[in-house]
């Protein structure tokens, strides 16, 4: 990102110890969540936190008070969401633009915190929500699910398991391919009793599969049967959960207003959450019109993900007076992935020297020096910020895994994990260069005159695809460089709809994207990103294309891993092998969460490890909001 000698029969030893036993023992990644009894959660490694008896999380303040608006911009979102328009309150397909947090209006079987597979203080473990209980078979493929007598859609009729069988088997026909893919191992949802569903496994599934489907939204049946499930609408759709639509202007702003009457208010798991009267999200797409009214009161929190507006723009009346805070929070312990896809289903990017080349091309040093104030590091691993990057060579217990691939691995492999390289900071390092030049040789490109060409004489050229001028900035000696290659490189800026839809259709030949995996990365959620299948299925998110028969196979293993250490071991070897592809180049991470926000408001004095759930674990503070004029 590594013929039979001594060393070599210790490994394969190794091999022998570690794949045989994954092989033969029963599924068992939930061991210990046994079989046949009702269960109050699922982890998936070891005992969960909270007992079944437990009062509220321990992240929140169960005291906080109920009231105010939080007006926010938004740090992160999911599906079809798009952060600067909008024009459907449809989330759940791949058509359209949705407003970010539309999962807020509905609950799922079981609860997490951003609709990834774990609560905040606990790396893999889910609780019931509508759920009140989950039973698991002896196999390990069927999850009975007995919903709660009081949980309620809003306009006050039960949910039902009818609900619950029509939400999965419409995800999984019509659903956003992020939701139908990760369902592509539920073979069916069967309806036991009025409030009794079984999920049902075709045995293909990793363990972990049922974390991440048992926090999906579950959808009004009689809602969608009087409306269509595929339509772009702006009829807000029924829900049940803490919050409604309120007030809406397409493209401009949402309100979503705190259901007073929510069927879940006092339960645990909602017991010093949802504390906002209404969650106000106001749309611009472009950053510094954002932050202009964000410097206005418009807005009362952001995070700054700009460097340079952090460290010269934070300079205005409000926070020199102290009615604006800055303040660092800790990342998350979970991995993430933030990086250029190189679009490799094209030809003329297709050889892995020729991206290998490109990124060289990309001077970190100068750019952050100059440009980012010194804030970021330099990203290596596909798994920045957690114990699954690889370094160094492999271990005994990886080398058990990527031995038996060796014939479809390259050589660099088995040696020191694949690190970007250092340059001289001067923002086009010539030695840097040279190496990109060779590379470019290597793959067949000739120089003519003063550009490259391919055998066929057709001009090397690369767009990079961007929805922010921000980037502009970012990448102009990044091109630079590739033009003093003989490479056509430009940037082409597009409006918020244009950008997914291109990223959907595959069109584009490098863009920038950001992953998080969650805390405990799961089988179903790294092969929409790495595995062949995708590669192909418009809407997922092998963005690069990557076909790999090694990445598929390490991936696969991933649902027999029975332990923590297992899949930190798997996932340090896949971590070396997809670095070893240059499908993606890496670019930069933080430490931190840099955070502003408006002096009105309360926040549990511990962030979780596991997740920033900002506007729903955050209250308004009345007597601080007038102090400040904001009341």
């Amino acid at each position: 990102m590594s013929g039979i000698t001594r060393r070599r029969f210790g490994q394969l030893s190794a091999a022998a110890f570690l794949l045989g036993p994954l092989a033969s023992r029963p599924r068992g990644a939930l061991a210990a969540n046994p079989a046949g009894e009702p269960l109050h959660g699922l982890s998936a490694f070891g005992e969960l936190k909270y007992a079944a008896e437990y009062t509220h999380f321990d992240y929140v303040n169960p005291e906080a008070p109920k009231g105010g608006t939080f007006n926010f911009s938004i740090p992160n979102w999911a599906f079809n969401q798009n952060p600067q328009t909008f024009d459907t309150l449809n989330t759940f397909v791949l058509r359209g633009n949705a407003p970010p947090r539309m999962e807020m209006c509905f609950d799922a079987l079981m609860f997490a915190e951003n609709v990834s597979p774990s609560v905040g203080d606990e790396p893999s473990a889910i609780y019931g929500m509508l759920a009140q209980s989950v039973e698991i078979s002896e196999d390990r493929n069927r999850y009975t699910f007995k919903l709660r007598p009081e949980a309620r859609w809003h306009d006050g009729t039960p949910i039902t398991a009818a609900d619950v069988a029509f939400t999965y088997e419409t995800f999984k026909e019509e659903g956003h391919p992020s939701i139908a893919l990760a369902l592509r191992h539920l073979e069916a949802v069967e309806v036991v009793e009025e409030r009794t569903a079984t999920l049902v496994f075709n045995g293909e599934q990793s363990d972990r599969a049922i974390l991440t489907a048992a926090v999906m939204p579950i959808v009004s049946r009689a809602f969608y049967t009087a409306n269509s499930f595929t339509d772009t609408t702006m009829t807000p759709p029924l829900g049940s959960g803490p919050y409604k639509v309120g007030r809406v202007s397409a493209g401009n702003f949402i309100e979503y207003e705190r259901a007073t009457d929510y069927w879940a208010k006092d339960m645990p798991f909602n017991v010093g959450r949802n504390n906002f009267d209404t969650i106000r999200i106001e749309f611009y797409r472009e950053r510094q019109a954002a932050f202009e009214a964000f410097k206005k009161g418009d807005i009362h929190y952001r995070q700054e993900f700009t460097s340079k507006t952090w460290a010269t723009e934070y300079d205005f009346p409000a926070l020199n007076e102290g009615k604006v805070k800055r303040q660092l929070f800790d990342a998350e312990k979970s991995p993430s992935f933030q990086g250029w896809a190189v679009n490799r289903r094209r030809a003329k990017l297709a050889d892995p020297r020729t991206v290998q080349a490109i990124g060289l091309c990309f001077d970190f040093e100068w750019t952050n020096d100059n440009l980012f104030f010194g804030a970021y590091a330099r990203s290596h691993s596909y798994f920045v910020g957690s114990e699954f990057a690889a370094s160094g060579k492999p271990s005994a217990q990886e080398l058990a895994l990527l031995e038996p691939l060796r014939d479809k691995l390259d050589p660099s492999v088995f040696d020191e994990a694949f690190m970007q390289p250092v340059s001289d900071g001067s923002g086009g390092d010539r030695s840097l260069l040279r190496r990109a030049n060779a590379l470019l040789e290597e793959a067949g490109w000739k120089r003519e005159g003063r550009i490259l060409v391919d055998a066929q004489g057709r001009p090397f050229t690369v767009e990079f695809l961007i929805r922010s001028p921000t980037f502009e900035r970012i990448l102009g000696r990044f091109v630079a460089n590739l033009k003093r290659l003989g490479i056509e490189a430009s940037i082409r800026l597009v409006d918020p709809a244009q950008y997914q839809a291109r990223l959907d259709t595959f069109d584009f030949d490098i863009t920038g994207i950001a992953r998080s995996y969650g805390a405990t990365p799961t089988a179903e959620a790294l092969e929409q990103i790495f595995q062949s299948d995708y590669a192909g299925i418009e809407g997922s998110l092998n963005l690069s294309g990557l076909k790999d028969e090694a990445v598929d196979a390490l991936i696969d293993k991933m649902r027999k891993v029975a332990s923590r250490e297992e899949l930190t071991t798997l996932l340090r070897a896949l971590d070396r092998v997809l670095r070893s592809t240059h499908s993606w180049i890496p670019n930069w991470h933080s430490a931190n969460h840099r955070v502003a926000y408006w002096d009105m408001f309360g926040f549990p004095e511990r962030k979780p490890d596991y997740a920033f759930p900002v506007e729903a674990t955050w209250w308004f503070d009345a007597e601080k909001a007038k102090a400040i004029g904001q009341d």
